[in-house]
């Protein structure tokens, strides 16, 4: 019996060892990834003196200064915020649903050359950006859609990576059973998926959205292909063409407060959605 006990004292001791040290390493990663938004955080409220001068660890005076120099500057930045914040919104929004659609279909439905259909979306996965901006640029402008954000949004609906992860959320995720239940009781197939895919897909969708959202606000590549007129630039060329301006004209503090905000959105965003991921750890969890 006393042996017994020990024992059960012994592990008890060893599980709440290892719990203590997972906090421990788990709270060190946070604080590691959270210093670097600290340090840009601090730097734009410093000076381009204080800047050059070396890194201080806490924040300066120059936070007003800076924004109304970044504002009364010739760069339109608000104009670039609403223009990165209607395309990074409108992409995440077509992206999720439409790969949703489409996972869906593979899914729930047996048709010929369905396996041939999968394997040729995953094989354009590997397709990199730069091999197809050529003849997308060319198609763009011969359909004339040039400096609109119509050619940054609408291609968003075919994201193979997207769907890729809604596919493989949906068979753990969807019973067929549940389906078929709802085509019996006489739901059609675009109420079935609105009303019940959709809201199961939820989890998935928060965490899709947040990564769309963030890749198409960063985008500088496709967009400054694109967009040529300055009210119509994102924040993303802004920022290129703040950090290349006349070193007679260049101010690191301006760099800094456009960056840090720049960045205010995407965590809004991850506020926003968060509770989602949550709930589907919490839902994949209680499954297992």
């Amino acid at each position: 019996m006393q042996n017994a006990g020990n024992e059960k004292l012994s592990k008890g001791l060893g599980i709440g060892t290892r719990r203590a040290i997972a906090y421990v390493v788990l709270v060190f990663i946070s604080l590691l990834c959270l210093f670097w938004f600290y340090v840009l955080f601090i730097n734009a409220t410093r000076s381009h003196g204080e800047l050059t001068s070396g890194f201080a660890p806490f924040p300066s005076t120059h936070a007003l200064e800076n924004w109304t120099n970044l504002i009364n500057g010739t760069l339109p930045v608000i104009r670039g915020m609403i223009n990165s914040l209607i395309i990074a919104a409108f992409s995440a929004v077509l992206s999720t649903y439409f790969s949703t659609m489409t996972a869906y279909a593979i899914h729930a439905y047996d048709f010929k050359f369905k396996k041939f259909i999968f394997t040729f979306i995953l094989a354009i996965m590997t397709i990199p950006t730069q091999v197809t901006a050529l003849g997308f640029i060319q198609l763009v402008g011969n359909i004339g859609l040039d400096d609109t954000f119509v050619p940054l949004i609408v291609p968003s609906i075919a994201a193979p990576v997207t769907f890729f992860y809604m596919k493989q959320y949906m068979e753990s995720a969807l019973p067929l059973s549940l389906v078929e239940a709802a085509r019996i009781d006489g739901s059609g197939e675009f109420r079935t998926f609105n009303s019940i895919v959709v809201p199961l897909m939820k989890p998935a969708i928060a965490v899709q959205a947040i990564f769309t959202f963030v890749t198409s606000w960063n985008n500088y590549f496709t967009p400054t292909l694109i967009l040529h007129t300055d009210t119509k630039k994102t924040l993303p060329i802004l920022i290129a063409q703040l950090r290349s301006a006349d070193w007679l004209k260049f101010d690191m503090g301006q760099v800094y407060m456009m960056i840090a905000f720049s960045i205010f959105p995407v965590i809004v965003v991850y506020l926003l959605l968060s509770k989602y991921i949550v709930q589907g750890v919490a839902m994949g969890s209680v499954k297992g």
